[in-house]
């Protein structure tokens, strides 16, 4: 990516460097002029280009000094050579939305892109802060009131932030912690301060690996990012992050802590799951459509012929073994039907639905089924629920596979609950069920084409594959909780009808 990243920079420079200029020259109000905005544009990409092939930071250090002279002479403050930089961003990826195949995860690049630039402005205010430091040293009472100022300015940054900002000082404890932080991993700053460094990592060798390499590299090469990893929320729950590590020096220079700035990926990972799940349901539904087809037709002819020989044998024993026969027959066509509604779901014409009649037909169908005796039903369903736009039918059939899917985890022995209610724009109807459970491995497959915990012949695995394709195509989705031995929560999502 790095490579990829360098060559668009390249291939790109000038379509960057316009379109970063004329942003630039929007947030300064014309306090530079248009050849200072393109030189410094075009020097800060060299350096940009310079950093990539070379990996060393040192190389930007004359930049630095320079773009310091430069915008020093206009009063620029941290905060707008802040937002600078940030407009680097949007000029780059301006370029890529439109150049790089869709093979190509345009997060990663901007990763790479958002890490050289945050380094790069770290050094420039750390150039900043040291050169603020000198002149206070020449004259400490007109600076003092500026430093305080500073000082609450960087630190209204630090709190305003989404990100996850933190300080560990030599010592491994945690002595900064900001509302962005706090907001992620749920710890007040009165409950985070002292903690040692490892309190967010989960427990494992490979998390304690991890920290070693984050300190290992913090004090030799003075930064460190992990593009994705994993830290533990105050409720439990493991989040998936990437994180920034800067080294904090002393006066002497010498290693006196680290910044880390960690961003929250859970969400990001969510939605690259969810394509993940859509392209696979595609190839797989090419593949079914073709088996579909060349079973079907020969299967037909079988079902025929063994019903001519059921009417024709008079002996008891063939009559049987006909019978068991049809029985396999009618189980492989059930399949093939499947295969169709999978690969090439029926094409009923959507309308506008009540979606609590839908919810109560399939209560009343699964209430038929013999397994219902010593089952509890609880309905808690929010009327009116604003309308939907939907297939009946086919929303028909992705709660009867749910709650037929519930009566086997209960095994005929339990409570089933179904639930809605809505929000400004979604509506959502909850099944969950006290039975078996599923262990994170199990949950991670339960959409896949074909997988099934059933005995063989008592399931397909197909029907929460054709429910997930059913509800993706009329703009919702299915998410599953669930703990083993505890139960089961199936949560479907559909938008409002506009």
């Amino acid at each position: 990516m790095k490579k990829l990243l360098l060559e668009l920079l390249q291939k790109y420079f000038n379509l960057i460097s316009d379109n970063w200029s004329a942003k630039i020259y929007l947030l300064i109000k014309e306090k530079l002029t248009n050849d200072q905005i393109k030189d410094f544009v075009e020097k800060s990409i060299n350096t940009i280009i310079e950093i990539i092939k070379t990996s060393d930071y040192k190389t930007a250090d004359q930049y630095l000094i320079e773009t310091y002279k430069l915008f020093s002479k206009i009063n620029l403050n941290l905060l707008e050579v802040s937002q600078i930089y940030g407009q680097a961003r949007f000029a780059l990826l301006n370029t890529i939305e439109k150049e790089i195949s869709s093979e190509t995860d345009p997060v990663i690049i901007l990763g790479f892109f958002d890490e050289i630039t945050e380094q790069i402005y770290a050094r420039y205010g750390m150039l900043h802060q040291e050169i603020k430091m000198k002149e206070l040293e020449l004259d400490r009472d007109r600076l003092a009131s500026k430093l305080e100022f500073d000082r609450q300015y960087l630190q209204n940054i630090l709190h305003s932030t989404d990100q996850a900002i933190m300080i560990i000082d030599q010592d491994e404890k945690f002595v900064a912690w900001n509302k962005g932080a706090e907001k992620i991993f749920g710890y007040t700053e009165k409950e985070i301060l002292g903690k040692p460094s490892n309190f967010l990592f989960p427990p494992g060798e490979h998390y304690e690996k991890e920290l070693q390499k984050i300190i290992n590299d913090s004090k030799n090469v003075g930064h460190a990012t992990i593009v994705e990893t994993q830290r533990k929320k105050k409720n439990g729950e493991l989040i998936t992050v990437r994180l920034s590590v800067s080294k904090l020096p002393s006066k002497n220079g010498e290693y006196a802590g680290r910044l880390i700035i960690i961003k929250d990926f859970t969400e990001y990972k969510k939605l690259q799951a969810q394509i993940d799940q859509s392209e696979k349901l595609a190839v797989i539904g090419q593949l079914a459509a073709g088996v579909a087809h060349e079973i079907g037709n020969p299967l037909t002819s079988i079902s025929s012929l063994v019903q001519i020989l059921q009417r024709r044998s008079k002996d008891e024993f063939i009559s049987e073994q006909l019978a068991n026969i049809k029985e396999n027959i009618d189980r492989i066509s059930r399949i093939v039907r499947e295969l169709v509604d999978f690969s090439r779901p029926p094409s009923y014409e959507t309308s506008i639905q009540d979606i609590t009649d839908i919810i109560k037909t399939a209560l009343g169908i699964v209430k038929y089924d013999k397994r219902v005796r010593n089952v509890k039903f609880e309905t808690d369903l929010k009327e009116p629920l604003p309308n939907v736009k939907v297939a009946a039918d086919q929303l028909l059939q992705v709660f009867v596979n749910i709650l037929i899917n519930a009566l086997d985890a209960i095994e005929g022995n339990g409570t089933i609950s179904v639930s809605s209610y809505f929000d400004f724009n979604k509506v959502y109807v909850e099944i969950s069920d006290n039975g078996c459970g599923m262990d994170e491995e199990t949950m991670q497959k339960i959409f896949d084409p074909f997988f099934t915990t059933k005995e063989v012949g008592k399931g397909t695995g197909l029907g929460l594959s054709v429910s997930y394709g059913i509800i993706n195509r009329f703009g919702g989705e299915i998410k599953v909780k669930s703990k083993l031995f505890e139960g089961s929560k199936f949560i479907i999502t559909l938008p409002i009808a506009i």
